[in-house]
């Protein structure tokens, strides 16, 4: 997964198609607990949406801005808005991970087909 070190590099990466930015931190026990598996996950949903990882540490005010106090944090994105968040105070499961993932790609084709009609 590709780490995103500016802002400029986070407002590039959004621009187009579905992106989830994952917000993380080296000292979070509950990333590290993630970081196994995130790999594969990732390879299976990238035909479907591209996955960049957060250090909420070194960008701070852009993670302040968005709102991302808790870590992990997933956010996910349709050609520059927001369109879903996967926030929550509890250890994040793979199956939790999976189907905030299945549900982005679902509302990302769902908005492609309104936005064709």
């Amino acid at each position: 997964m590709q780490t995103i070190t500016s802002v400029e590099a986070y407002d590039q990466a959004i621009k187009d198609g579905v992106t989830v930015m994952l917000f993380s931190a080296e000292w979070c026990p509950d990333c590290r607990f993630i970081e196994p598996f995130m790999p594969e996950v990732e390879e299976a949903f990238k035909p479907h949406l591209t996955m960049y990882k957060v250090d909420r540490d070194q960008l701070l005010e852009l993670c302040q801005e968005l709102n991302v106090f808790g870590i992990p944090s997933f956010i996910a994105y349709r050609k520059g808005k927001e369109i879903m968040r996967f926030v929550s105070k509890e250890r994040k499961t793979r199956e939790q991970i999976e189907t905030f993932l299945n549900r982005v790609v679902q509302v990302s084709q769902a908005l492609e087909q309104y936005s064709q009609d």
